[in-house]
Parts: structure tokens; C-alpha cells; sequence
């Protein structure tokens, strides 16, 4: 991919609606279209069968005909509530934050995306000071984009985009589970 006219962004996408994993799934398709190299790390998702997992596979496998690079690699443990382990979850936020770093770091990718991972900040399992250092000393060229509810007041000082999504009306409250296509 061609450097010339491009500015590595930070966006952070936030907020207490659903929509912000959907909406970095969209920027990873866009990329993907303009023949980014994209690498997908999930902090909360972990063995669930998403269809963004089963299409980035896909799409792997076939990678050398499509000519399409992209990674997700979901390493949560899921919910910390259904973990109910503070200990276990800050391991393996630690053991997914050293992964997103050398993403960052690798000159591998175009766009980064760090999944979920404001809420972790929020939760105190990873301090925004250490992100925000890895942030700053990245290739210039590569954007990241950094997911999930409570994003740290210093994580939206250092973005240069904030998108917040709103609940306005969500079918959770009317009784109705999770939807597959939907919500994974």
C-alpha cells in the first residue's frame, strides 16, 4: 500500500450503544478494499464462534487468490463477570496487550484495531499510560483503532477521532438474546 498521502490515525470508538466492534469491522473492510493489511486483536472475545473470526479466516485461506491480508485474532476470556477472576484477567489482558504491541510495532500491517480495549483500561487491567506510549512511538503511517465502553479521558486527549455510540433503543431490553449475524 502506497504511503504517499497518508497520516496515521488514532480512533477511538466508545461509548454505551452497541455498534463500536461493528463500526471497526466496517473501517477493516474499507481498508481491506483499498488493499490495507489489517490485524484485528479482540480483549473480551475469546472461543466464541463470531462471523467477523469466520470470514477473516476465510478470507486468509484464500488470501493468495483475493490478494486480502487480514487477522483477527480474539484472545479474551470473555466477559469479566463470567470470568469472576481479576487476577486471570489481567494476566491475559497483559498476555493480549503484548501481542497488540508487537502488531503495532511489526511494520506488518496498515490498520490496527484493539478491540474492547478500553474496557480493560477501564477496569484497571492495563494503564492508558503504557498505550498511549506505544501509540506515540508508532510507524506514522499506521492507524489503530481502539474499541470499547469507559474510553480513558488521556486515550481521547492523545486520538485524533472520538466517535461516541449512543443507546438510544436496544432489543436487549425487550428480552431478546443476542442475535448471530447481529451480535457475533
Amino acid at each position: 500500500m502506497s504511503n504517499k498521502r497518508r497520516h496515521g490515525l488514532i480512533l477511538v470508538v466508545t461509548g454505551d450503544g452497541k455498534g463500536k466492534t461493528t463500526s471497526s469491522l466496517g473501517l477493516a473492510f474499507r481498508a481491506l478494499g483499498n488493499g490495507f493489511r489489517v490485524f484485528i486483536v479482540q480483549y473480551i472475545k475469546g472461543k466464541w464462534k463470531t462471523g467477523e473470526k469466520k470470514l477473516a479466516d476465510l478470507l486468509r485461506s484464500h488470501a493468495d487468490l483475493l490478494g486480502l491480508d487480514i487477522e483477527i485474532r480474539p484472545m479474551g476470556d470473555g466477559f469479566t463477570w463470567i470470568t469472576q477472576n481479576r487476577e486471570q484477567d489481567v494476566a491475559t489482558t497483559q498476555e493480549i496487550w503484548e501481542v497488540s504491541k508487537e502488531a503495532i510495532a511489526s511494520g506488518k500491517y496498515d490498520l490496527v484495531i484493539l478491540d474492547e480495549i478500553n474496557v480493560v483500561m477501564k477496569l484497571g487491567y492495563l494503564e492508558p499510560a503504557q498505550v498511549i506510549e506505544v501509540l506515540q512511538a508508532r510507524d506514522p503511517n499506521l492507524h489503530v483503532v481502539l474499541t470499547g465502553r469507559g474510553a480513558p479521558p488521556e486515550i481521547c486527549e492523545c486520538a485524533d477521532l472520538v466517535s461516541e455510540v449512543r443507546a438510544v433503543k436496544h432489543h436487549y431490553k425487550a428480552g431478546i438474546k443476542a442475535q448471530q449475524g447481529i451480535e457475533f
